[in-house]
């Protein structure tokens, strides 16, 4: 093995890249769209609006195993707001999901019951529009926002209940036991605390300028937006960031590439931090994702700008150093400063407000 790594061997892996660069990296060039065409290439990917009524929202979220209703949604916002779901009676879920924050808790890892950090330094995804994805948490380990809502109450480092303790809880209260059975028809089970909470979760969904443009408006975002939508679109950032919510429609591996230039430099590092990491950041907490293989449920973008810190934890603090980093090490196509501050400006059409159904 020492060989491997011998002076001269190292220099031979060194020129053998460089020759290699023409063949491996990808076409820099980015496609041109004219506003119709940026808007069909958007649509023609799953990239949706968000919809505008009750009624169309039922088409999009609505599900057989806990059909919504005005009453059930009500009583999931209420349950979504009381701290009386959290062992101290200080937390709810909106205390790391504030609606008017993005979604999240702004932190680089979540904080629960009695001050304790999440022990793998995970931060709060985003609940805003959590209902379009097709998995949730970082490693996508639930299936759905029902089952999510049941994860946070019963983790000891967050809301630290016991799903008996949880319907004890509320059967003390007279107004959830009365409205529980009007809802339901039974009395309160934790089940049922997780559909109404469910419930509510899935009308969270927001609408900005780029679902204005979706809609036909072609002012609704500046040339500098469709310029990073473009861009958005023919790297290939839509092959992942897709669907309405654009992302959490996949699991997938990041980083997806490395660099041996990289790889031989962290060869002499000091920085046992970053040496030792997986990721282009320092791997704090130690998190690695699905079945620890690196694997992660890709996020939503929608509300990006008000999430940060970004990455599953938090170690990432600017989005245009994202945005670098997603360019490098998943596309394989470091984007420049130009390119950044144009993706930036298409992220931030994806910011909007809760539609109000």
């Amino acid at each position: 093995m020492k060989g491997l790594f011998h002076p001269v061997a190292i220099t031979l892996y060194v020129v053998l890249f460089i020759i290699s660069l023409p063949f491996i990296l990808p076409d820099k060039s980015t496609k041109t769209y004219a506003d119709a065409q940026l808007r069909e290439a958007a649509l023609s990917r799953d990239m949706l609006p968000v919809p505008k009524t009750y009624e169309a929202l039922l088409k999009v979220v609505d599900t057989a195993e806990n059909p919504l209703s005005p009453e059930k949604i009500a009583l999931g916002k209420k349950l979504f707001f009381d701290t009386l779901l959290s062992q101290d009676k200080t937390i709810s879920c909106a205390s790391c999901h504030s609606l008017e924050e993005g979604g999240d808790d702004n932190l680089p890892t979540a904080i629960g019951y009695l001050g304790q950090a999440n022990p793998f330094h995970l931060n709060s995804p985003t609940v805003l529009n959590a209902a379009l994805a097709k998995a949730q948490f970082w490693n996508g380990r639930a299936k759905d926002v029902e089952e999510q809502a049941g994860g946070p109450v019963q983790a000891p480092f967050e809301m630290h209940m016991t799903p008996k303790e949880v319907e004890q809880r509320l059967k003390s209260a007279p107004s959830y036991v009365t409205t529980f059975h009007e809802v339901f028809a039974i009395d309160i089970t934790f089940e049922n605390v997780r559909k109404a909470i469910g419930a509510y979760e899935r009308t969270l969904l927001t609408r900005g300028a780029y679902d204005d443009f979706l809609e036909g408006d072609n002012e609704a975002i500046s040339p500098a937006a469709k310029r990073g939508l473009a861009l958005f679109i023919s790297k290939g950032c839509k092959c992942c960031h897709t669907g309405m919510s654009v992302g959490g429609q996949s699991i997938q591996k990041f980083p997806l590439r490395s660099y041996l230039s990289e790889y031989i430099g962290l060869l002499f590092s000091s920085d046992i931090a970053i040496k030792e990491s997986p990721f282009p950041f320092e791997n704090k907490g130690g998190f690695l994702g699905r079945d620890d293989n690196l694997r992660f449920r890709v996020p939503i973008l929608r509300n990006i700008t008000k999430t940060s810190p970004y990455f599953h934890n938090g170690s990432v603090e600017k989005l245009e150093e994202a945005v670098r980093i997603m360019s490098k090490y998943q596309i394989g196509d470091e984007f420049n400063k130009e390119q950044i501050d144009d993706m930036v400006a298409f992220l931030k059409t994806l910011d909007g407000e809760l539609v109000k159904y």
